[in-house]
């Protein structure tokens, strides 16, 4: 019975797989040049995520695998280190960390992150993706400044390719015809149709022709011996590095805020709206993490491009990741020569068509739309993740957003100055629910703007939470202020004891008077 309902789930599961596959295989290959990794630490990534998480996960929909929006950091920490076995310690710590925080049960971390944040976030990822990458669209390894100002260095041929492999992107996913075959994705149609145009150049003994130099260069694998080559492991003395360790934190961060979302946004695509165990994926994210890092493999999280494609392929199951992961790995061990001929001119067209998609000016015209308590943090991070990196970007944001929400808060008071109240003949302070201590200042200017020999009612009678220094602030005016100045106060609602209520969350103050006849 078991056996008979495996091979159900095999079958009703096996073209999603397939699907998912011919999505990752591309993607795996470029986030690693993205990275400045091996291209087999993102096909190495890949496939643990999907054999290994996608055995231990509960989620049925979601899919992991290298993400791009881990490249800033990593290729940051693999520049700045000059070595990639170095970097793995990173790796490792970063593993141990979403470990800790599974078994700390941290999964609800990514809701006090705003949106405006993550969003900016993943814009500035998006434009750093787009800057790295446009020197290999262009035929050269050195960096966008150097290519510019020396347009010598330009190849025509990559230049071609990676203009063809965008074009084929965006026509196979806007024209009617090729929707019909949605099956089949256009990254991977766009690497078939650039091989094959890199082929015709080569025939034809072209100078157009792309090198060997600028292709994918994974290892060949003659013997069953040389698997264990192909594999990188962490150098120890990396974990001595102040530096190995305050990177790996912070990709254990930002990849279990990832992941948490993407988990979010996999289980609405589940058809049967299943839930899964956010601290539960966080530990296995962690193992699996330590495991690619301990093989050479790039730092992983579920992601969002792969787990809606897994879903609108029709998967049920999570067995399609593992299928996924499983045709990963068969293509390293039996097809590495195919996968050599890929341009990385090819990988960068894809990418930049990702960083533009996370960066694009949708995104922009939105947060403004939003307004300015949305705006500014949101572009605020983006800057800064360009122009820093990425975890002091989201510093930045994250103050920024709660300086915006300190202010509001304090603007939620109604304030009224001394001018407004001159011809008063009574005032009513009606007080909201939650009264913080974020109101005393603008409650303390009305109040001291309050003329002598008024009438003033202080209503508390929809109060569940007044703050003890709101308290004391009303109870000097009455007893001392109000009586020196000859202010009758009446008031209204209060309760003998507001110390055990809980949360607060806001206070908003409306004040109304009548003038004089």
């Amino acid at each position: 019975m078991a056996e008979q309902h495996f091979g159900q789930l095999l079958k009703r599961n096996f073209a999603s797989g397939l699907v998912v596959f011919l999505v990752a295989l591309p993607l795996c290959l470029g986030i690693a040049l993205a990275s400045g990794a091996p291209p087999l630490a993102g096909v190495l990534s890949g496939v643990i995520g999907g054999i290994v998480i996608g055995s231990l996960s509960t989620s049925h929909i979601s899919v992991s695998g290298p993400a791009a929006g881990l490249t800033a950091i990593v290729l940051s920490a693999i520049t700045e280190l000059g070595a990639f076995e170095l970097f793995l310690c990173a790796g490792v710590i970063a593993g141990v960390f979403q470990l800790g925080l599974g078994l700390l049960r941290a999964g609800s971390i990514s809701n006090y992150i705003p949106v405006s944040v993550i969003e900016g976030m993943l814009a500035g990822i998006g434009v750093i993706i787009i800057l790295k990458q446009l020197p290999y669209a262009l035929g050269s390894g050195q960096d966008l400044l150097s290519v510019l100002t020396h347009p010598e260095v330009i190849h025509r041929g990559a230049l071609i390719v990676a203009l063809v492999s965008v074009g084929v992107i965006l026509l196979w996913e806007n024209l009617p015809y090729c929707r019909k075959l949605k099956w089949l994705p256009s990254a991977l149609v766009a690497v078939v149709a650039s091989v094959l145009l890199n082929q015709l150049f080569l025939w034809l003994d072209s100078p157009l022709a792309i090198s060997a130099a600028q292709r994918v260069q994974l290892p060949t694998l003659h013997t069953l011996a040389d698997a264990g080559q192909m594999l990188t492991f962490p150098q120890l003395a990396g974990f001595s590095s102040p530096f190995v360790w305050i990177t790996g934190i912070t990709i254990g961060i930002v990849a279990s805020i990832e992941t948490l979302l993407s988990i979010e946004a996999a289980d609405r695509l589940d058809t049967r709206r299943r839930i899964t165990d956010n601290n539960h994926e966080l530990r296995i994210q962690g193992i699996a993490n330590i495991l690619a890092s301990g093989l050479g493999g790039l730092p992983m999280t579920s992601v969002i491009v792969r787990s809606s494609t897994n879903a609108n392929a029709g998967a049920t199951h999570k067995i399609s990741a593992v299928i996924h992961g499983v045709l990963l790995l068969f293509c390293v061990l039996a097809i590495p020569s195919l996968l050599n001929q890929i341009p990385l001119a090819t990988l960068a067209g894809v990418l930049i068509l990702i960083g533009f998609k996370l960066t694009h000016p949708k995104n922009y015209r939105h947060f403004w739309h939003k307004g300015i308590y949305q705006f500014i943090p949101f572009v605020a991070t983006m800057i800064a993740v360009v122009s820093l990196d990425l975890l002091k970007g989201v510093g930045i944001g994250l103050v920024i957003s709660i300086l915006f929400i300190l202010h509001g808060n304090m603007k939620r008071a109604y304030y009224l100055s001394r001018e407004e109240l001159a011809n008063a003949d009574e005032i009513v302070l009606e007080l909201a629910e939650e009264v913080s201590f974020l109101n005393k200042a603008a409650i303390k200017k009305t109040l001291k703007n309050v003329q002598p020999n008024a009438k003033i009612t202080i209503n508390a009678e929809r109060s569940v939470y007044i703050a003890s220094d709101v308290l004391e602030l009303l109870e000097d005016f009455t007893n001392i202020y109000a009586q020196e100045n000859h202010i009758q106060v009446k008031l209204r609602g209060f309760k003998y004891d507001y110390e055990h209520q809980e949360g607060i969350q806001h206070t908003n103050i409306r004040v109304e008077h009548r003038s004089q006849i």
